[in-house]
């Protein structure tokens, strides 16, 4: 029975980074898995975690300091992480032009790159584009 519940919820975290918009933090993966597995702790959550890094399911990205997760896979991609609510957001588009192999000022050589912007997503930006919300307390 141990078996079978320990693949449920390994079932259920992974749905829980697959359906995901952008990386989650731990706390975050727990909230949405609670709410098919109700009495999931934080524990479990770490437990999987670890092991779907080993099986090479998921990677870890560290952002703000902060240790989220993501499904391997999902090729090339930068993140935008919003001001406003916090949120972390998967960009499919690359803003910068470094390929492998590039050679950069000061002679190093590129490997790889990240890159995280930051801003308000669209739905923190409306409220102020339209005048309310923090954009209307300057004035």
């Amino acid at each position: 029975m141990t078996a079978t519940r320990s693949t449920r919820q390994r079932d259920v975290i992974a749905r829980v980074l697959d359906g995901a918009e952008g990386p989650l933090a731990v706390g975050d993966v727990l909230t949405r898995a609670q709410s098919d597995l109700p009495g999931l702790g934080v524990a479990t959550v770490y437990r999987t975690l670890k092991l779907l890094t080993e099986q090479g399911r998921i990677h870890p990205v560290t952002l703000d300091g902060e240790t989220r997760y993501e499904p391997s896979g999902r090729g090339h991609h930068h993140h935008f992480s919003c001001t406003a609510c916090g949120r972390v957001f998967t960009l499919h588009t690359c803003p910068v032009a470094l390929p492998r192999g590039t050679v950069y000022p000061g002679g190093f050589i590129v490997e790889a790159h990240e890159v995280t912007l930051y801003g308000r997503c669209p739905a923190c930006a409306a409220p102020q584009a339209s005048g309310q919300g923090e954009g209307r307390r300057e004035g």
